[in-house]
């Protein structure tokens, strides 16, 4: 418990490289401020710690001091942070970290937005204190993400009762939303061409496989058209599905697909009609809507389906 205490304050110093008084660290790390001292002492055998003015320090080596920004890059900066902290609904702690930094290097000629910095840090990691659970989770999941993303490794995940392996192509926004901008990832199913988008929030875990994996040089880019819903991705396919509950549409929000365009035939029979990957996550989603949404076109994927299906229904012949 004692090292983990250590390391924990380890993290907690780098993350407010401005320092921190011993009671703020004791409150942070659930203890009594008569310990902080001891931890403080054993830190101190890895690392160069110091004190000043009551604020406990990491000392930084020369090679990393941060480039001194200017005052309008400072400014776009805070921005541009304050935009993103604002779009999400589970903060990060590493852009908290992130932000101190550089408004300690802002201190000096840039005292107001240097202050404005640091009080969005803060904003951020009460954000992450509030949701202490989900953001644990959601970041761990995150940081596997963007390791597999940066390694070229396949990475496992898991939603619910379902795991899919995937090969990061990407890790952003989702923009298809008013309001909520979902943080997703997106790349190639692993023994498949074909690519989703899937919502990082929706995970409970992931971990990197020790497969290895090359982003193609042709990969199209995955962005919403000017004035439409839709998205140039590799491959859309217009689908035509028969609604017998509106709610089914819920079961396509982890994948990619334009604005559905709702009709009532002939027959008072709610038709959605939108584009969508061709993908297997797509057929997926068709399956665990069951008789609630039933595909009208295209015929071609519609046969692909019932095939699927009927590949399914093989395994468990007696």
């Amino acid at each position: 418990m004692k090292g983990e205490r250590v390391a924990q304050l380890e993290l907690l110093l780098r993350s407010h490289p401005e320092g921190m008084r011993r009671a703020e660290i004791a409150r942070r790390l659930g203890v009594h401020r008569s310990t902080i001292s001891r931890y403080v002492e054993d830190l101190s055998e890895k690392i160069d710690i110091y004190e000043e003015n009551n604020l406990i320090k990491i000392r930084a080596k020369e090679d990393e001091e941060a480039e001194m920004l200017s005052v309008y890059e400072s400014l776009a900066f805070n921005m541009s942070a304050e935009l993103l902290a604002s779009n999400i609904e589970i903060q990060n702690p590493h852009l908290a970290s992130g932000l101190r930094k550089i408004a300690m290097n802002m201190q000096t000629y840039a005292p107001k937005v240097s202050s404005n910095i640091f009080a969005l840090a803060d904003k951020i990691d009460e954000g992450v204190k509030r949701n202490r659970g989900q953001s644990m989770i959601f970041n761990k999941i995150l940081e596997v993400l963007i390791d597999c993303w940066i390694s070229g490794h396949i990475a496992r995940i898991t939603s619910g009762n379902e795991e899919i392996e995937i090969a990061p192509y990407f890790i952003g926004f989702k923009d298809d939303t008013e309001g909520r901008k979902p943080i997703t990832v997106t790349g190639r199913l692993r023994h498949t061409m074909d690519i989703v988008t899937l919502d990082i929030a929706s995970m409970t875990d992931a971990m990197m496989l020790d497969e290895t994996y090359t982003i193609p040089d042709n990969l199209k880019p995955f962005k919403q058209k000017d004035g439409s819903r839709s998205y140039d991705a590799i491959d859309m396919i217009p689908l035509t599905l028969k609604l017998r509950e509106k709610s089914a549409l819920n079961s396509f929000s982890t994948i990619i697909h334009g604005k559905p365009e709702l009709r009532k035939n002939e027959k008072g029979e709610l038709i959605a009609s939108f584009e969508a990957e061709n993908s297997i996550e797509l057929m997926l989603r068709i399956i665990q809507s069951g008789t609630s949404v039933e595909v009208i076109s295209p015929e071609n994927y519609k046969r692909r389906l019932i095939n699927y299906l009927k590949d399914i229904l093989n395994i468990y012949k007696c």
